[in-house]
């Protein structure tokens, strides 16, 4: 079962925007540090609007920048921008109430996605686009901008 690239994307596009300099970034050039489609990056940049995670610039030499410093949007907050669905998938159809295993599992399984969930969550609580930006920097070669 393939799983969403939503959240590795918009972590990219986040991180291209904080070593940008503050510099408004286009959905195009976007596009291609991400190879992707800018319809991609233009649904994701509305989710990451509708989070309060970038703004948009109008007019010449516009284009989208982040709504606020790097070191201050937590991965989970991006996680929660861009993921719709629960992290673990269930049965698309409830399994047999009449049968031992089909009528407990779901109870039975809870505890532990709810834990795991939550671990997941933790650890983006950690981690910020900052931290990923430095490590990109880093990895580069290169140094981030003075007021990112």
């Amino acid at each position: 079962m393939p799983t969403s690239t939503r959240f590795a994307v918009a972590v990219h596009i986040l991180t291209a925007l904080a070593v940008g300099d503050g510099k408004p970034m286009r959905s195009e050039d976007l596009a291609y540090s991400a190879n992707t489609s800018p319809v991609v990056i233009r649904g994701l940049l509305s989710r990451l609007s509708d989070a309060g995670l970038t703004r948009s610039q109008l007019g010449a030499g516009g284009g989208t920048m982040l709504a606020r410093a790097a070191k201050k949007i937590k991965l989970l907050d991006v996680y929660e921008a861009v993921e719709d669905t629960e992290l673990f998938s269930l049965h698309r159809t409830p399994p047999c109430q009449s049968c031992a295993v089909g009528g407990n599992i779901l109870e039975a399984m809870q505890p532990t996605l709810m834990r795991a969930r939550k671990g997941l969550e933790n650890e983006l609580a950690k981690v910020t686009i900052g931290d990923i930006a430095s490590e990109v920097a880093r990895l580069g070669k290169f140094t981030m901008p003075l007021a990112w």
